[in-house]
C-alpha cells in the first residue's frame, strides 16, 4: 500500500518503519484509500468495502495478510533517543539580573518535571495481543504495523485504527473520538470500522489492522495538535540512510498523493511525507517552533518599548545638556584657555556626565517588570494547585483572567459520564428525586430490587473507585448500571440477590435488542411456577401492562386510559428534560398450568404488572449550575459543545443554566452548523461563522473539527468591540484540536484522556467546572497584580526621571547618586513586585467584566494616581532640593566640588524621596480608585513584611551607609519631617481618589494589546510564527508589494469578467488560479485593512453564473482553508518573488493570466 512506512509512525512516540524486501508499493491498496475508508462510519464504510473490496477477507488480501499471517518483519527504530565602591554599582546589577534568571529558570523546571511522566506512560505501558505467524503474541503498541490481525476483548483501549474480521457481541465506547454517550455494537453487517482512542466495553473480537500512528483517527487528532514535528525529522534522518529502493516508492506516493482532491489534502498529517515536497525553506520553517506571546506579554512588551524610548531619549538629553553646560560655561563665559595638564579632569567630568545620563536611564526602564510578572504567575500557580488547578504552560493562568468565553464539552465535564436515575414513578407517586426505602411498601421494593439483579446482564455492575475521591467505576451496560445505582441508592444491595441466584440458574433470558427495545428474564421457582421480569423502553412495556402495583402494594387493572395519564403525567414531562424512561413490569406464570410456549416471545411477555417507571440521565455536577452563574456574571459566556443529541443537550444546558428560557439563544446541530458556516463551494467563511457564534449557546452532535472550527471562529473574530479569549474545557481524545486552537484549554485530570492532557494547557485535577471559576479568579488576579505593580513603578520612574534630570541641568549633579537611584530602583523593584503581586484574589474579581485582549494595562484611573502622586512627590523633593537647607538650618548640597563628601542636604531628600515611595507603595493596592487602600492588607504576610523590612534597611543605609551610598546620618527630627512628608501621599491618595477620572478627558491610557489592524494578515495567518516588533517595520515593504499584486489581481478579475463571455471555455482554469494560489496559501494571505470592495464577481454572482464559473475565483475569506484551493502548490521565497518573473512565479502567471 504504497510506501508502508508512512503509515506505520507510531502513536506518540516510538518510530517504525519496515523492511520492505520484495513488495516495495505493490499493495493492492493505497494510504489514501485506507484513510478514505477509515473516515466514513458504519453503513456507509459498509457498502464502500462491498463495492470496493467485496468484503474484509479481499483487503486482508490486498494487503497480503491473513487471519493468521502478518505480512513484512517490523524492526523498530531507537530513540536518538567608583574607586574602591565601584563596584557595587555592577553588582548590584548583576545580582538583580541572576534573581530573575534564576526565578524563571526554577518555575520552568518544576512544571516540566511534572509532565515528564505523562509521554513516557503513553510509551512503555501499553502492549496488545496480535497474531504473527499464526502465533498469539503481546507486543507494544509502538510495533503494530498495518496488516497486524488483532485480538481485542473487554477492557481494552484500541491502538491502532482496523476492520472488524470477527466479533462476538463486540461493544464499543467511542464517547472519547465522537462524544456519543451509547456504546456502539460492532458488526461485520452492521458497523465493522474500529477506531483508535476508544475503549471496548463487552465482547471480543479480532481486527485487520488497516491505520497506525498519524494516519489512524487519533493519530489524525495529535496531528492537527501539531505534535510528532520531532518524530518526523528523525525518521527523515533514517531514511536518508536507507536510499535504496525506498526513493522510488516514496516518488510514487507523492504522486498518488498529488492525485487526491482538496478535502483529502486538508486532511493530510501536515509535515508527513507525502504532503507535497516543498522546498528546503518550507521545511526549516515548517520546524521553527511557534512563537506565541500571551496577551499579556504582548501589552507588557509593547509597554516596555515605549517606555525604554522615552527613557533612552531623556538620559541622551542630559548628557547633551550637562556637556553643553559645562563647555559653554568653562570655556565660553569663565573663557578657561584647554589646558594640557587639566585634560584628565575635564575627562572625569564628561565620565560623571555620562555616569548621570546612565542614572537617568537605568531608572527610567522599569526592570522590574519582568520579574513582577514572574513572581505573580509563580505564586499563582502555585496556590492555583490547591484550587485543584494544575497548570502546564504558566501564560495560560493570566490568559484565563481575560477569558469571555467558555466552550464546555458536555459528557464528563459539566455532568458526571455516569447514567443514573433521578426521577422515578413507583406506588402511584412520581417522585422527582429517587425516593427514601421506607417510602416504598415492602413487596414493591422487593419486586423492584430483584427484577432489577436479575435482569442486568451479570457482566455490568459498579466497583470501587479507582482513585481516592473518584467516584464508583460503572463496568457494563451504562443504562443497567445507572438501574444498579438505583439500588444502591435505596440502600439494598443487588451483589446478594446475583449470589442467591446466580447467572446459571436463570431459566431462561431474552437479551435485550433493537427492536422490541425490551430484555427479560424468566426464574423458575421452587414450587414449579415462573416469574419473568422484564424492563425496556416505557412506551413499549406498558403497552404489555394490563396491571400496575398501586399505593398498597397491590396490583390493580391498569386501562389504555390509565396508561395515557402516565404517559402525559409522567413519561412526557420525564423526556422533555432529557431522560431516558425505562419500565419495569413482571409477571408471573402459576404452578398448575401447562409449561408457556418460551421460544414464542411475544405470548410471555405480555399481560405484565408495572413495579415501576424509571428515568434515566447523565447528571449535571451538583456544583456546576452555580459555577456558571458566576462566569456569566463575570462577563464570561459559557457554550455548550457536545456529541449527544440536541434534545438531551438542550435540556442540560437549561439545567446548567447556559439557555434561560425566553432568551433569544441558538442550539445547533453539527449538520446544520456546517450547512450555516461554508458557502456553495463547501469553505468555511468568517462572516458566516461571525453571524452565528455570539448567539451560539448549544452546539450538539457535533465532530472534533466543527468544535475546531467554532474555536477558531470565535478567536477570529473582530465584529463585537474587543476581541474574544476563548477558553476550552474537555475530557476525550476527540476535543484534542480545539484544546490546542484555544486560548486556554482545560484537560479533565481523572477522567481526561492522555491525548486531550498533553493537548492541553491547565488540567482540572478533580475534574470539576468550578475550578475553571478559581482560575478565572486567579487570572484577573494576576492581572490585577501586574497592574498595581505597574502603578506604584510608574510614579517612581517617573519622579525619579524628571529629578535627576532637572537636578543635573540646574546643579550639573544628580540629587539622586546612581548607587541611591539603584536602590530606590532595583530594590523597591523586585521587593515591591514581590509585595504587590502576592496579593491572594477575592470574589469581588469575579464581580467585573473580563478586560480583553485590547484594554490597556494602564487605565485612565491608574494614569490619574500616576501622575497625581508624581505631581506631590515633584513639589516635595523640589522644595527641598532648593529650600531644604534654609528650612532644616543645614549646608546647601548643591554645585559640591567633584569629589565632595556626602552632604546632610541631598540624604534628607533620598530618604524622604524613599519614604514616599514606602507609603506610595500602600495606595498601589487599589488600581479601581479604591478608597480604603488598606483594605485585607493583614491577609498578605507577604506585604506587610516587605514594607517594614524595606523601612528598616533604609534606616540601615542612612544611618550607616556612608560613602558607598553618599549618605551622612540624620538626626531624629530630620527622620520625623522626613516620615510626616512621607505619610502626605496617603492624605493627598484621597485627594486623587474623589476627582472623578470622567472629567480628566485629556488623560491617555497606555499599554494596549496589539490591535487588530496593526497586525499584518501574513501574521494572522495560522502556520507563521508571531513577528516581533522590530520584525514588523522590516515587514512592511513586502506588504507593500504584495497590497499591489492584490490591486493587479482585482483588476485582472474585473478584466476576467468583463471578457469571459468572449473566450468562453477558451483558456485552461489552471493559469488563472495561480495568482489565486498564490494568494491563498497561508505564508503569503494578506488582507488589506480597507474596506473590502465588492468585486463585479461578488455583485453579479446571482445573475450571472457563467461569468462567475469563468472568471478566476475571488480570494478566499475562509481562514481555515489551508489546503490551497485547486491542490497546486506554489511555494515561493519571499525574496525571489519580488523579483524573479520565471515560470512559476507570481508575476509569471500574472502574464499568463493576461
Amino acid at each position: 500500500m504504497g510506501d508502508m512506512a508512512n503509515n506505520s509512525v507510531a502513536y506518540s512516540g516510538v518510530k517504525n518503519s519496515l523492511k520492505e524486501a520484495n513488495h516495495d508499493g505493490d499493495f493492492g491498496i493505497t494510504l489514501a484509500e485506507l484513510r478514505a475508508l477509515m473516515e466514513l462510519r458504519s453503513t456507509d464504510a459498509l457498502r464502500k468495502i462491498q463495492e470496493s473490496y467485496g468484503d474484509v477477507y479481499g483487503i486482508c488480501t490486498k494487503l497480503k495478510t491473513s487471519p493468521n499471517e502478518v505480512c513484512g518483519e517490523v524492526s523498530v527504530g531507537e530513540e536518538e533517543g567608583e574607586g574602591e565602591t565601584g563596584w557595587i554599582e555592577g553588582a548590584a546589577i548583576l545580582l538583580s539580573v541572576v534573581c530573575v534568571v534564576l526565578v524563571t529558570a526554577f518555575n520552568d523546571w518544576s512544571k516540566e518535571k511534572q509532565f515528564r511522566g505523562l509521554q513516557s506512560r503513553i510509551e512503555q505501558e501499553q502492549k496488545f495481543t496480535v497474531i504473527r505467524g499464526g502465533q498469539v503474541i503481546q507486543i507494544p503498541v509502538a510495533d503494530i504495523t498495518v496488516g497486524d490481525i488483532a485480538q481485542v476483548k473487554y477492557g481494552d483501549l484500541l491502538p491502532a485504527d482496523g476492520i472488524l474480521i470477527q466479533g462476538n457481541d463486540l461493544k464499543i465506547d467511542e464517547s472519547s473520538l465522537t462524544g456519543e454517550s451509547d456504546h456502539v455494537k460492532k458488526s461485520l453487517d452492521k458497523d465493522p470500522l474500529l477506531l483508535s482512542g476508544t475503549h471496548v466495553m463487552e465482547g471480543s473480537g479480532r481486527m485487520v489492522v488497516t491505520a497506525v500512528g498519524v494516519n489512524s483517527q487519533t493519530g489524525i487528532i495529535f496531528t492537527l495538535l501539531g505534535a510528532g514535528g520531532e518524530e518526523e525529522e528523525k525518521k527523515d534522518e533514517k531514511k536518508k540512510e536507507k536510499k535504496n529502493k525506498k526513493q522510488d516508492g516514496a516518488i510514487e506516493n507523492r504522486n498518488k498523493a498529488k492525485a487526491q482532491d482538496g478535502a483529502a489534502m486538508e486532511m493530510q498529517p501536515l509535515k508527513s511525507e507525502e504532503g507535497g515536497d516543498g522546498d528546503e525553506k518550507d521545511k526549516k520553517k515548517a520546524n521553527l517552533p511557534k512563537k506565541e506571546k500571551s496577551v499579556l506579554q504582548g501589552k507588557l512588551t509593547k509597554l516596555a518599548v515605549q517606555i525604554g524610548k522615552a527613557g533612552l531619549l531623556m538620559s541622551a538629553i542630559t548628557v547633551i545638556i550637562l556637556v553643553l553646560y559645562f563647555v559653554i560655561d568653562t570655556f565660553w563665559v569663565q573663557k578657561r584657555p584647554w589646558l594640557a595638564e587639566c585634560t584628565p579632569i575635564y575627562i572625569q567630568y564628561f565620565v560623571k556626565f555620562f555616569i548621570i545620563g546612565v542614572t537617568v536611564l537605568v531608572v527610567a526602564v522599569p526592570e522590574g517588570l519582568p520579574l513582577a510578572v514572574t513572581i505573580s504567575l509563580a505564586y499563582s500557580v502555585k496556590k492555583m494547585m490547591k484550587d485543584n488547578n494544575l497548570v502546564r504552560h504558566l501564560d495560560a493562568c493570566e490568559t484565563m483572567g481575560n477569558a469571555t468565553a467558555i466552550c464546555s464539552d458536555k459528557t464528563g465535564t459539566l455532568t458526571m459520564n455516569r447514567m443514573t436515575v433521578v426521577q422515578a414513578y413507583i406506588n402511584e407517586k412520581h417522585y422527582k428525586k429517587v425516593p427514601e426505602p421506607e417510602a416504598i411498601p415492602p413487596n414493591i421494593l422487593s419486586y423492584l430490587v430483584t427484577g432489577i439483579s436479575v435482569n442486568c446482564a451479570y457482566t455490568s455492575k459498579i466497583l470501587p473507585p479507582e482513585k481516592e475521591g473518584g467516584l464508583p467505576r460503572h463496568v457494563g451496560n451504562k443504562t443497567e448500571c445507572a438501574l444498579l445505582g438505583l439500588l444502591l441508592d435505596l440502600k439494598r444491595d443487588y451483589q446478594d440477590v446475583r449470589n442467591e441466584i446466580p447467572e446459571e440458574a436463570l431459566y431462561k433470558v431474552y437479551t435485550f435488542n433493537s427492536v422490541r427495545k425490551s430484555m427479560s428474564t424468566v426464574l423458575k421457582n421452587s414450587d414449579g411456577s415462573y416469574r419473568i421480569f422484564s424492563k425496556g423502553a416505557s412506551e413499549i412495556i406498558l403497552k404489555k401492562c394490563f396491571k400496575i402495583l398501586s399505593a398498597n402494594g397491590e396490583a390493580k387493572v391498569f386501562r389504555p386510559r390509565d396508561r395515557d395519564d402516565i404517559v402525559k403525567t409522567v413519561i412526557e414531562p420525564m423526556a422533555s428534560e432529557g431522560l431516558r424512561t425505562i419500565c419495569l413490569a413482571f409477571r408471573d406464570f402459576p404452578a398448575g398450568e401447562p409449561e408457556p410456549e418460551w421460544d414464542n416471545e411475544n405470548d410471555i411477555v405480555t399481560g405484565l404488572t408495572c413495579i415501576a417507571v424509571v428515568g434515566i440521565e447523565d447528571p449535571v455536577r451538583p456544583e456546576v449550575p452555580d459555577a456558571i452563574k458566576k462566569c456569566q456574571r463575570a462577563g464570561i459566556t459559557v457554550r455548550m459543545v457536545t456529541g449527544d443529541n440536541i434534545n438531551t443537550a438542550r435540556a442540560i444546558a437549561t439545567k446548567c443554566g447556559i439557555l434561560h428560557p425566553g432568551e433569544d439563544f441558538l442550539c445547533l446541530e453539527g449538520k446544520d452548523f456546517n450547512r450555516r458556516i461554508r458557502n456553495e463551494k463547501g469553505e468555511i467563511e468568517q462572516e458566516r461563522i461571525d453571524k452565528i457564534w455570539p448567539k451560539l449557546r448549544v452546539l450538539a452532535r457535533s465532530s472534533p473539527t466543527d468544535k475546531h472550527t467554532l474555536v477558531k471562529g470565535i478567536i477570529d473574530s473582530t465584529v463585537s468591540d474587543q476581541r474574544q479569549v476563548v477558553a476550552v474545557t474537555g475530557d476525550g481524545t476527540n476535543d484534542g484540536p480545539a484544546l490546542k486552537k484555544a486560548d486556554v484549554g482545560f484537560a479533565m485530570g481523572i477522567a481526561g484522556t492522555d491525548v486531550a492532557k498533553e493537548a492541553s494547557d491547565i488540567i482540572l485535577t478533580d475534574d470539576n467546572f468550578t475550578s475553571i471559576v478559581k482560575a478565572v479568579m486567579w487570572g484577573r488576579n494576576v492581572y490585577d497584580s501586574i497592574s498595581k505593580f505597574l502603578q506604584f513603578q510608574l510614579t517612581v520612574n517617573v519622579v525619579a526621571v524628571i529629578v535627576a534630570f532637572t537636578g543635573a541641568c540646574i546643579t550639573q549633579d544628580s540629587p539622586l547618586k546612581a548607587v541611591q537611584m539603584l536602590w530606590v530602583n532595583l530594590i523597591m523593584d523586585t521587593l515591591a513586585s514581590l509585595a504587590l503581586a502576592t496579593e491572594p484574589p477575592t470574589e469581588s474579581l469575579l464581580l467585573r467584566k473580563p478586560y480583553g485582549r485590547n484594554k490597556p494595562l494602564i487605565s485612565r484611573t491608574m494614569m490619574k494616581n500616576i501622575l497625581g502622586h508624581a505631581f506631590y512627590q515633584l513639589v516635595v523633593v523640589f522644595t527641598l532640593l532648593f529650600a531644604g537647607e534654609k528650612f532644616f538650618d543645614i549646608d546647601s548640597g548643591r554645585n559640591a566640588p567633584l569629589h565632595a563628601p556626602p552632604s546632610e542636604h541631598y540624604t534628607i531628600v533620598f530618604n524622604t524621596f524613599v519614604l514616599m515611595q514606602l507609603f506610595n507603595e500602600i495606595n498601589a493596592r487599589k488600581i479601581h480608585g479604591e478608597r480604603n487602600v488598606f483594605e485585607g492588607i493583614f491577609n498578605n504576610a507577604i506585604f506587610c513584611t516587605i514594607v517594614l523590612g524595606t523601612f528598616v534597611v533604609q534606616i540601615i543605609i542612612v544611618q550607616f551607609g556612608g560613602k558607598p551610598f553618599s549618605c551622612s546620618e540624620l538626626s531624629i527630627e530630620q527622620w520625623l519631617w522626613s516620615i510626616f512628608l512621607g505619610m502626605g501621599t496617603l492624605l493627598w491618595g484621597q485627594l486623587i481618589s474623589t476627582i472623578p477620572t470622567s472629567r480628566l478627558k485629556f488623560l491617555k491610557e497606555a499599554g494596549h494589546g496589539t490591535q487588530k489592524e496593526e497586525i499584518p494578515e501574513e501574521e494572522l495567518a495560522e502556520d507563521v510564527e508571531e513577528i516581533d516588533h522590530a520584525e514588523r517595520e522590516l515587514r512592511r515593504g513586502q506588504i507593500l508589494w504584495f497590497r499591489g499584486l492584490n490591486r493587479i489581481q482585482t483588476q485582472i478579475r474585473v478584466v476576467n469578467a468583463f471578457r469571459s463571455s468572449l473566450y468562453e471555455g477558451l483558456e485552461k482554469p489552471e493559469s488563472r488560479s495561480s495568482i489565486h494560489n498564490f494568494m491563498t496559501h497561508p505564508e503569503f494571505r494578506i488582507e488589506d485593512s480597507e474596506p473590502h470592495i465588492p468585486l463585479i464577481d461578488d455583485t453579479d454572482a446571482e445573475d450571472d453564473a457563467p461569468t462567475k464559473r469563468n472568471s478566476s475565483p475571488p480570494p478566499s475569506p475562509n481562514k481555515n482553508n489551508n489546503a490551497v484551493d485547486s491542490g497546486i502548490h506554489l511555494t515561493i521565497e519571499m525574496n525571489k518573488s519580488a523579483t524573479s518573473s520565471s515560470p512559476g512565479s507570481p508575476l509569471h502567471s500574472l502574464e499568463t493570466s493576461l
